[in-house]
């Protein structure tokens, strides 16, 4: 897996390989401290929404590195990351309908996945022919 990773093309604004379990050390403590804020909510029809969202979202994440690491899907994953850029933003939307706090910690997340996109779809284009 790492050996294909290391032999695509890669855009020149792609970062270190360093900082991507930094930047994803950050994000999910964001989603956790998130999680963990609206399980401490009141019960509610909103919190439930919010924490099925969140969980929806944390399983993409594994389904993404599955399209991309695992199948060599650039296109799809491409596409799954923009569907997590939409369904990011609704948990921070749903979230901030019970806890501000909780939905400001998923901005990370919506942030990155937005960068993921525009990266993986340039290493999509710039190995087209792979």
């Amino acid at each position: 897996m790492l050996a294909w990773y290391k032999s695509l093309r890669q855009p020149f604004f792609k970062p270190p390989d360093w900082a991507v379990p930094l930047a994803w050390a950050g994000i999910e403590a964001g989603l956790a401290t998130a999680a963990y804020r609206l399980v401490k909510a009141r019960p509610s029809a909103a919190r439930t929404r919010a924490l099925v969202t969140l969980g929806f979202n944390i399983t993409m994440i594994g389904a993404w590195s599955r399209l991309f690491f695992g199948r060599r899907a650039l296109a799809t994953s491409t596409v799954a990351a923009a569907a997590m850029v939409v369904t990011g933003a609704d948990f921070v939307r749903q979230a901030r309908r019970v806890d501000p706090v909780a939905a400001r910690a998923g901005i990370p997340f919506v942030a990155w996945v937005g960068f993921a996109t525009v990266l993986t779809a340039a290493i999509w284009g710039l190995n087209r022919r792979r």
